[in-house]
């Protein structure tokens, strides 16, 4: 080789080995860690008999249950108390989702402010295992407040005073890992 051509390759090539150099020593810094385990989680949107998106909600677990975080759109019920529900299928057949199966589940009332719209956060009693089974879970928003133990709703239909209000907002809760 020229001298001239080695004067070039020194130029270029200790800068790009003094590069490489750093670099391995930055990689000998990472954590040795294993990566944290994924976290099971639920969610569900929320529509109505007509088949409109109207909200969302969230399950995660906690401690010895689990914690759940409900969003519904400004309009998307009247305001006031609504009975929020748990039931054993995951299956939500419009208008009048009676394809849920049975209550699992009562939960805290929810209540829509003014704008037709709620944010609240509930507990739910049990563990992921335990809502899913083979036919998954739903959940429920009623159209008024879930009547008192042993308390009729104020209805003229028998079927309804004793069921409570016809429910309006329907999700299937999936099961799902971040």
């Amino acid at each position: 080789m020229r001298p001239a051509q080695l004067s070039c390759v020194n130029r270029f090539a200790l800068p790009l080995l003094g590069l490489v150099v750093a670099l391995g020593g930055c990689a000998s810094k990472a954590p040795n860690t294993p990566p944290p385990p994924p976290v099971t989680y639920a969610e569900a949107i929320l529509y109505n008999g007509t088949g409109q998106r109207m909200g969302a909600v969230s399950l995660l677990p906690e401690g010895n249950g689990i914690q759940g975080m409900i969003t519904l759109s400004n309009g998307a019920l009247t305001p006031g108390e609504h009975g929020l529900h748990i039931h054993t299928v995951g299956k939500c057949t419009p208008p009048d989702f009676t394809s849920v199966g049975a209550k699992k589940e009562d939960l805290a009332p929810l209540t829509v402010d003014a704008t037709g719209g709620a944010q609240t956060s509930f507990s739910v009693s049990g563990t992921f295992s335990d809502m899913f089974d083979i036919d998954g879970a739903s959940i429920v928003v009623d159209a008024g407040a879930a009547p008192e133990s042993g308390e009729k709703a104020g209805s003229a239909d028998k079927a309804e005073s004793e069921a409570g209000p016809a429910a309006v907002l329907c999700g299937i809760l999936y099961r799902k890992q971040r």
